[in-house]
């Protein structure tokens, strides 16, 4: 039965190691920080996981096996956490491809004219006055 358990062990840290390639693929691929984010938190998470998992079931029975678990759970609850993060501070700072939106939910109405968005970079100008009077 030991055996199993290993060759299971085995199959799940290879297939986590496979998506943690896929993950850093994905960050040398894509475009924007959006982009990089999903493909670096997705698959990165899902291989952390796979890996945790293998080792939990080749450590079973350890007090190693514990603190591997834990390890886990909180790559779990903190990867998608720091990415939305990330991509909030890209979106409010315009550090993506606007192009690359499909749907632009989180755009707010414009301001009245000569009022800052409020999302702009800190180092854009200041909005003028007379924009468009002539």
């Amino acid at each position: 039965m030991q055996t199993v358990a290993d060759v299971v062990a085995v199959v799940l840290v290879l297939l986590g190691c496979t998506l943690a390639l896929v993950a850093g693929l994905g960050l040398l691929r894509f475009p924007d920080v959006v982009s990089r984010l999903h493909a670096g938190t997705k698959p990165q998470v899902a291989g952390v996981l796979l890996i945790v998992l293998g080792a939990a079931i080749r450590l079973w029975g350890e007090p190693a096996m514990w603190t591997v678990l834990l390890a886990g759970f909180l790559q779990f609850l903190t990867a998608p956490l720091s990415a939305h993060m990330v991509s909030r501070i890209a979106y409010r700072r315009r550090h993506l491809r606007r192009d690359l939106l499909v749907v632009h939910e989180a755009e707010p109405p414009p301001p009245p004219p000569g009022q800052p968005r409020g999302d702009e970079p800190a180092d854009a100008p200041a909005p003028s006055a007379d924009h468009g009077s002539r």
